[in-house]
Formats: structure tokens, C-alpha cells, sequence
């Protein structure tokens, strides 16, 4: 019979043998065979490690004169007598001698064998009884340890199938035992991304590398309402021969552990983000851009979409008084989302109107002053949430599934809402949340407001500054005008910057500019004063440095004003231009086929002063040439020189339109100013012509 034939089971013929067990090894089970005079005839290798006797030394000898001391010899003759005689086994501990003279206590299973001659033979199967004591006690502490853990324990077969589970496991993954075994890990836990454990167990069970404290987040079916944790650490298991033949698993509940690791990592992250708002929520008094700043700094750590929607009474400064049944209407200032969505085109454009009735949840915000927090949106509620029907519906499809709305309240005045949805992000607003957007609100309503009021006294300043300046001139004999006049960007109060264009007697003309230092209204104001007191002072046809002495008294009785002017008149009878300065920054004169340049005029000290004398120079102003006058916001940066600066402007002006000195003014403007200057800025452009 050969070796397929040798070895047929239930895997059929050719299956191949299994692999021994390490446990005969470690038990050193000796096997001895006595003939029916009681002589050795087989003795086993491992009976040498038993008794001490070598195969040599044992074969042939009686067994109960070699192992047996003489006190025992008798029962030992009886037991012997009985197993030949009856055939019945026999087993028990007896006491054997040992080569070295020591007496062993040796645990036997003794059995009557027959041969095909009819021979009769004993076959006694031993172990040392202080090893099988020590290997069951070592069994016994083991089941004990494995069945009584409180925590889960799990031995896999190579193919990572479940042998074994023990009753800490079966309550953490909600099954039985019979439910484990022949399973893989993945069928077991279906609701568990198993990809990473199974890919970590093949990892171990080929480099023998133990894997410790993985953890591991998700559900089974003990608890399938909630996530839980658990600290998962895998071992390659090996017998005493090395063979392997499996992976041991451990799984330990951390759940309570990771909640509080989870609660403390997302209030570090709430400070963080309450300390970023602090530093980014605000930073211009412009109320669009602060609102911008708001929903970007929520966005995405504390929702998916977030919007800041603001009363347009509160805005505008209208009376509010909303009736109990009737509608808000809001203006949208900012909408932020984490990731391209339907959400977007639900939410009001930046900058529309929206009325919002009584039942949605916006309103209910504004009205009540308290926070409006849905932690699962359905059907009706995010009805509720948007504008309209088609907007409800967009919300659905962009799965926002929980909303939260907070009141901007500042000085005790409700100024709008701050609307937050979460659609990809899986948990529900919570109280903490609230608390959270409560307190970005509130430092975002306090900028908000002071933006708007800001916003507000700068629209009238600029307003009576512009109602200050000058209109379009009547036609001036001898010269073209042109003037521009830009206002500081919104974060800043508008200047004290003017010009002026004053027909004068024998068709001469006055062109006047100056910056009043300083901002605001009361800036705005002096200008008119001192532009009043200008055109009264022209009208007397004084030298130009005359008028500056008048116009600096003037000043001078002013409260905390210094000025700065240059007057200029021109006589188109022979094209002679008189200029004085007044602390000004120098005009440019460009002359027809030649590059710009500074005049070199004395400068003066500014208006107010008191006490210093002007003077008044002249020049040629031909057919063709340009006068240029300009305040300093057109030149000055923080940046840069003012010389450098100077050279850029006659640069830019060497290739502005030589025919449009109204497209002149803008070209200068737009190359020589950034958006951001904080200061503003006058052009005044004359031109000669026959």
C-alpha cells in the first residue's frame, strides 16, 4: 500500500496527513512493552527520558526487578497478573525506580495486547507525574483565565477562522459561541470595517510581529444603535515545535476611555476655533467681509454650511418692529460651504432680499432672541428651514439631515441670524454646539454692529464730501479740466481731501487742492469751510501766496487742523500760471514731446501753522501742456519711498492718454493706487489749449 492510500480520510485520496500535536511532545509519553514473563521487549525513546534506562540497558531485563523497588514488587506482580490474565486496563500513579536511584511517582495506562500468533504482551503507556501535574494545572489555569477574562479572547486557525471565543467575546460581539467557530471576522462583525483587522492579522501570522492596542470603532450586534471602542492586540501563536497555528486575539471595551479622549480632542478644537474667530472675525470694519469671516472660520469644523443672514431694517437703520403673524426680511451677507452642494444654491444669494414668514425657523430665531437647534431635520422641518418649496427640496437631496440657527444680538439688539446645517458630517448639533456658535455670534454681532454703525457715519461723510466738492466747471477760456475724487476704502473714514476750479475776472482761472489732515466728518467739514473761504478770497483777485496767508489765519482758528493747498491761477492771455505752495506735495508739469517732471516750487509750511510766509512762483502753461495736481493718497504707501514713489508717478504719466485727460485722472489712478490705501485721493488735471 503506498503513501495515498496510507493516508485517505475525509479529504478524499491523496489528502495528506496533518501535522503532529506539540502535546505528546511536551508530555514525553513513554510506551513499554513486557512479554507474559514480564521481560522488556520494546521500550520507546521516550522511556529513557522517564526512567533513565537506555533501550540497551532495559531490553531483555524483567520490569519489575529494573524499575520496580522490592517493597512494591508484589502488587506490581498482581497488576500484572490481572491485566495479562483478564484483560481489563489498569491505570494509576506508582512510584518507579530511576536509573539514578531516585524514585519517580509515574502516572500508567496499562493494557493487555494480542499478537496474530496468539502471544500474549502488556503495553504500558507513562508519564512523569510532576509533568502531566504541571501541564494540567497549566490547562486548568488556562481555560480558568480564558473563560473567566473580562476581557474578549479569540483563537484564529491560519486561515483566520474562529476556533475558539470566550465568554467576554461573545458579549461584546452579541453572539454565541457556535456562531464564531468556522467563521471569519468579517462575517461575524458585518457592521465593523474588518478590512484594516483582517489585513493586520495576515500581517501577523506571516512575520510572527505582535500587534498591540489597535483600536478599533464601530458597532456589533450587542450594541447596533451606537459606535463603540475597543484596544484589539493580536499575537502569532506557535506550538512547543515551532509550527504555527494561529493568531490569538484579545479585545479589550474602551469605549468610556475613547469617549473621553473623543469629548477632550473636540474641546481643544472648539478653543482653537474660538481662539481663530478671535483673530480672524473682525478684522475690517466692513459688515459683508466680517460676516464673510464668520461662516469661513465655522466652515467645515463646525458645520457643512453656514450662512449669516441680517435684518435689512437693522441694516439700514429703519425702525424695527416685527408683527406677530407678518414676515422678516433679511439680506444675506455671506454663505460658506465645506464642499461644492445643492446647499449653496438653497441658501439667498449674498447680498438679495428674502422675506421669511412667521412659521419658518429663522424668524422664530430673530424674534425670540434664542437659539433655534433641529438635531434631526425631516421633511417638514427643513419646509421650515428654507425659502420655498424648490429650496426644501434641494436641501433634501444635499442630505442635510440637522440644523442650528443663533441669534447675532449686539447692545441688546437682535441684528439677524447665524445659520448652520450639517449634511456629510454624521453627528446632530448638540448642546455644545450651541454653546459654541452662541459664542461666535456674539463676537461676530459686536463687529458686525460696530461695521455697521461705522459704515453708517462713513456713508454721511462722504456723502457731505462729495456734496462739498465741486460739480462739472462751466467752459474755461484757455483750459480743459478734468478731476477725480476717490474715497478711502470702506474700512477707514473718508478724508479731508478737496479741489477746486474757480472762474476768475478777465477770464483768468483758479485751480485749487488740498488735504485737510485728518478723517471723518468734522475733516469733511473744515473742507467745506476752507473751500468756501477759498472761493470768497479768489474773487478778490489776490496773488496766489496772498490767498494762502488769508486761508492759513483761517486755519490757523480752526481747533487741531493743519492743511496742506496749492493755488494756481491761470491767465490764458499769455499762458502765465502763478502757483504757490502750502506744505503740498509738488504738481507736475507735462509738457507736449517731453517727459513730466516736478516743479520746483517753494513749499511752504502747511496751513495753520501760523506765521511763516508764501510765495509765489510762475511758469508757461502752452498749448497742449498739462498741469497735474494730486493729493498724497495717490503716491504715499507704507512700502515705499515718497521719492521712489514720485518717480513711479511721472512714469505712469509719461504713458497715460496724451488726449483724454479725463482717461488720464482714471490711468493714474488705477497704476498708482491699490485698493487696500488707506488714504483718499484728488486729481485735478488742466490742460492748455488755444
Amino acid at each position: 500500500m503506498d503513501a495515498d492510500d496510507a493516508f485517505q480520510g475525509a479529504g478524499g485520496r491523496g489528502a495528506q496527513a496533518s501535522p503532529p500535536g506539540g502535546l505528546l511532545d511536551l508530555l514525553g509519553v513513554a510506551a513499554v512493552v513486557l512479554d507474559a514473563a514480564g521481560r522488556i521487549v520494546l521500550w520507546s525513546p521516550q522511556a529513557e527520558e522517564v526512567f533513565g534506562f537506555t533501550a540497551e540497558e532495559a531490553l531483555g531485563h524483567e520490569a519489575g526487578r529494573l524499575l520496580v523497588h522490592e517493597a512494591h514488587r508484589g502488587l506490581v506482580v498482581k497488576l500484572f497478573a490481572e491485566v495479562m490474565g483478564t484483560g481489563a486496563s489498569w491505570a494509576g500513579a506508582f512510584p518507579m525506580r530511576h536509573k539514578d536511584g531516585s524514585t519517580r511517582v509515574v502516572e500508567f495506562r496499562n493494557m493487555r495486547l494480542l499478537d496474530d500468533r496468539g502471544d500474549v504482551y502488556a503495553l504500558g503507556i507513562a508519564a512523569d507525574r510532576s509533568t502531566l501535574q504541571r501541564i494540567e494545572t497549566d490547562v486548568a489555569l488556562s481555560e480558568r483565565l480564558v473563560s473567566q477574562a473580562p476581557i474578549g479572547i479569540a483563537h484564529l486557525d491560519t486561515d483566520l477562522r474562529f476556533l475558539m471565543v470566550n465568554p467576554a467575546l461573545e458579549r461584546i460581539d452579541g453572539m454565541s459561541v457556535a456562531e464564531h467557530i468556522g467563521r471569519r471576522p468579517r462575517e461575524v462583525l458585518p457592521l465593523i470595517d474588518m478590512d484594516t483587522i483582517e489585513s493586520a492579522l495576515r500581517q501577523v501570522l506571516v512575520t510572527g510581529t505582535p500587534l498591540i492596542d489597535q483600536y478599533v470603532v464601530g458597532r456589533t450586534s450587542a450594541a447596533p444603535e451606537s459606535d463603540r471602542a475597543w484596544s484589539v492586540s493580536l499575537y502569532r501563536l506557535e506550538d512547543p515545535g515551532g509550527r504555527v497555528t494561529g493568531v490569538a486575539m484579545t479585545v479589550i471595551d474602551v469605549t468610556e476611555r475613547h469617549r473621553a479622549t473623543t469629548e477632550a480632542d473636540r474641546a481643544r478644537r472648539r478653543l482653537s476655533l474660538i481662539a481663530e474667530a478671535s483673530a480672524r472675525v473682525g478684522s475690517t470694519l466692513e459688515v459683508e467681509q466680517t460676516a464673510k469671516e464668520l461662516v469661513e472660520v465655522s466652515v467645515p469644523e463646525l458645520a457643512d454650511m453656514a450662512a449669516v443672514d441680517v435684518l435689512d431694517a437693522v441694516l439700514a437703520f429703519r425702525p424695527h418692529s416685527p408683527s406677530r403673524g407678518g414676515s422678516e426680511v433679511f439680506r444675506a451677507l455671506a454663505v460658506a460651504s465645506a464642499y461644492p452642494s445643492e446647499v449653496t444654491t438653497a441658501a439667498d444669494k449674498v447680498g438679495d432680499l428674502a422675506a421669511y414668514g412667521a412659521d419658518r425657523l429663522i424668524t422664530q430665531c430673530v424674534r425670540t432672541g434664542q437659539p433655534v437647534v433641529v438635531a434631526h431635520a425631516g421633511t417638514t422641518d427643513l419646509r421650515r428651514i428654507a425659502r420655498d418649496a424648490d429650496a426644501a427640496s434641494a436641501l433634501a437631496r444635499a442630505n442635510v439631515h440637522s440644523y442650528l440657527a443663533v441669534p447675532l444680538i449686539a447692545r441688546n439688539e437682535v441684528l439677524g441670524a447665524f445659520d448652520l446645517m450639517r449634511a456629510r458630517n454624521p453627528l446632530p448639533f448638540d448642546a455644545d454646539d450651541v454653546l459654541l456658535a452662541g459664542e461666535l455670534a456674539a463676537r461676530a454681532a459686536v463687529a458686525i454692529d460696530n461695521a455697521r454703525w461705522h459704515q453708517s457715519v462713513r456713508n454721511t461723510a462722504e456723502t457731505l464730501q462729495r456734496s462739498l466738492l465741486p460739480g462739472r466747471p462751466p467752459p474755461l477760456t484757455g483750459l480743459t479740466v478734468a478731476s477725480l475724487y476717490q474715497p478711502a476704502q470702506a474700512t477707514q473714514e473718508v478724508g479731508g481731501d478737496w479741489y477746486d476750479v474757480i472762474p476768475l475776472a478777465g477770464d483768468k482761472t483758479a485751480l485749487v487742492i488740498g488735504d485737510v489732515m485728518g478723517n471723518g466728518i468734522d475733516a469733511a467739514a473744515t473742507m467745506g469751510r476752507l473751500r468756501t473761504a477759498t472761493c470768497a478770497l479768489a474773487d478778490l483777485d489776490l496773488e496766489p501766496d496772498a490767498v494762502l496767508q488769508h486761508l492759513d489765519r483761517i486755519t490757523h482758528g480752526l481747533e487741531h487742523y493743519i492743511v496742506t493747498c496749492v493755488y494756481v491761477v491761470h491767465d490764458p492771455r499769455d499762458g502765465r500760471c502763478r502757483l504757490a505752495n502750502a506744505g503740498h506735495l509738488p504738481p507736475v508739469l507735462a509738457r507736449t514731446g517731453r517727459r513730466p517732471r516736478l516743479l520746483d516750487l517753494p513749499t511752504g509750511a502747511p496751513l495753520g501753522v501760523g506765521g511763516v510766509p508764501f510765495r509765489t512762483s510762475s511758469i508757461t502753461l502752452n498749448p497742449g501742456d498739462r498741469l497735474v495736481l494730486y493729493t498724497d493718497g495717490l503716491v504715499e504707501t507704507r512700502h515705499h519711498p515718497l521719492d521712489e514713489r514720485l518717480h513711479t508717478l511721472l512714469t505712469v504719466l509719461d504713458q497715460a492718454p496724451q488726449d483724454d485727460i479725463e482717461s488720464t485722472c482714471q490711468h493714474l489712478l488705477n497704476n498708482l493706487r491699490h485698493p487696500d490705501d488707506h488714504d483718499d485721493v484728488a486729481i485735478l488735471i488742466a490742460q492748455a489749449h488755444n
